[in-house]
Formats: structure tokens, sequence, C-alpha cells
């Protein structure tokens, strides 16, 4: 079983996403990679509440590093499945957890089958900010869309805004060989971290939660046993 990465204070928090510490850290980490404007940033998260109901808030589809460290101010969570997504390590990442030289791989949701992750509701009186501050983390460079899912839950199915891969972009890596994502995860560390902590702490955090993901479960051992050689 895969050993949990050592827990620290985060470097990916809610001071440096709203203090622009992260965008700034793009653009002179990787001052190629074109970053949406804040303008741009607004625009698409209004066009993406536009003609909803917000009275009782808004719920995200957590299928990663959401789960263990959404940052932003969570007034209910549920386990749920989304439909017709799966979880993925598809995107390619010279930006916080790794290089030019380095890339590491991020997890996405992409098409088809299923996936099993963790439903965060946001209270309606804190949609503005912390929305915002989501937005910020998640489309900085325009690999995700945000996309409206129904997400099934104990309680009942709800709409809930997910983050799903842009497949024209040129980061998107597709399905790879298990040896080069392992290889690539192992090696891969940029300025708020290493990418294998990044998928042992997200494989560990859906064990804990009972979601069974064989797949990336074996993918983070694989790591951690390359991190330990």
């Amino acid at each position: 079983m895969t050993e949990r990465a050592v827990r620290r204070p985060p470097l990916l928090s809610r001071e440096a996403l709203s203090s622009g510490a992260i965008r700034r850290m793009i653009r002179t980490q990787s001052p190629h990679v074109e970053t949406l404007s804040h303008a741009a940033l607004t625009a698409s998260r209004r066009a993406t509440l536009a003609g909803r109901d917000l009275s009782g808030g808004v719920w995200l589809f957590a299928y990663g590093s959401l789960i263990w460290n959404p940052l932003i101010e969570i007034a209910e969570r549920r386990l749920g499945t989304a439909h017709g997504y799966h979880r993925r390590l598809c995107i390619w990442t010279e930006l916080g957890r790794g290089s030019r030289s380095r890339p590491g791989l991020m997890l996405a949701l992409d098409r088809g089958g299923a996936c099993r992750g963790v439903l965060l509701r946001v209270a309606p009186e804190l949609l503005e900010s912390e929305l915002e501050l989501t937005w910020q983390r998640e489309m900085l460079t325009s690999i995700y869309r945000p996309r409206w899912l129904r997400v099934r839950s104990e309680a009942g199915p709800v709409e809930a805004i997910a983050f799903v891969v842009n497949r024209d972009h040129p980061r998107y890596a597709g399905r790879l060989p298990d040896e080069r994502i392992v290889d690539a995860v192992a090696a891969a560390e940029g300025p708020i971290g290493r990418c294998a902590d990044y998928l042992i702490e997200t494989a560990a955090s859906l064990r804990e939660l009972g979601i069974c993901e064989p797949g990336l479960a074996s993918l983070a051992d694989r790591v951690a046993a390359r991190r330990r050689d």
C-alpha cells in the first residue's frame, strides 16, 4: 500500500491565489504559457452560472486535489458519481508540479465511463468569493472547461460544475502507457511541490473515502516505489 505523503502547509493556498502569486509564478516559470485575464475568468464564471438557480448555492464535483485541498469554504460534502466521464492523468504540466524539462501529469475528467468523487456545495452568500478563487485555480490556462454535470448521490441527483479536460489544448496527453506515466510523475517537481505527492495524496484520499480505483492506486504505488529507489 502506498505510503501517504507527509502533510505540509499547502503551497497552493487561498492567499497564493487571491494575491496573484500563482499567476506570477506561472509567468515567471513559463512566460510562453498563455494565461487568461481576470476579465476572461470573470466572463467564463458568469457565463457558466447564467440562467441557473443559485438560491441553494452551487455544487462542484471534485475528483482530484479539490477533494483534499479545496481551498474554499464548503457548506456540505457528499459522495457522488458522474457518468460520461472518467478520471485520468492526461494533462501535461510544466506549471506548479512540473517543469519544462520534466513535465508532470495532472488529473482531469476525460470522456467516457464514470467517475466517483466528492460533491462540494458552496453556500449562496459565498458564491462570488469562493467561485472566483476556484476559477483562478482551475481556469488560468484554459486546459479545463467548466461543464454542468448531473451527478448521482445517495441523497439524490444534483447538477454540479466539473472541470473537464479541453482535448484541443496542446497540453492534453490523451491515453499514455502506465510506464510513461510513472516515469513522468516520479520525476516531476515544481514551485508548488512534487507531482508524486499530488498523485499519492489523491489515491490515499480516494481510499479513505471508500472509492475504489485500482488503476490509479497501482500507479501511485509504483510512483512511491520509484521515489524510494
